[in-house]
């Protein structure tokens, strides 16, 4: 029975970027790959992009997020990450959202 109606997204050798599973999408982590060493509005874009293309990937897309955790490297850039986000969510669909201050790996 394991795995029976599971999707995997993009999977990979140590972790799958998303699974599909009754109707719920499960993302991985992003990160800003193609943004590296950019600031933190053009790293929040492309995380996002690469978000939209998930979603895609899986038959959905930004409006139908329930819920999103955000992890910063420094809480300082909180308004530079929420001026990308703002311009990015959809108003009328806006998610929970939870943002943390975090050491990334």
């Amino acid at each position: 029975m394991s795995g029976q109606g599971i999707r995997r997204l993009q999977p990979g050798a140590r972790m799958s970027q998303g699974a599909v599973h009754g109707g719920l999408v499960f993302l991985a982590g992003q990160v800003a790959e193609s943004a590296a060493g950019a600031g933190v509005t053009a790293q929040t874009q492309g995380i996002l992009g690469q978000v939209d293309r998930l979603l895609a990937e899986a038959g959905t897309d930004k409006t139908r997020i329930l819920s999103a955790t955000i992890y910063l490297a420094d809480i300082a850039t909180f308004s530079e990450m929420n001026a990308a986000w703002d311009a990015w969510v959809s108003k009328e669909n806006p998610p929970a959202r939870a943002t943390v201050e975090a050491r990334l790996a």
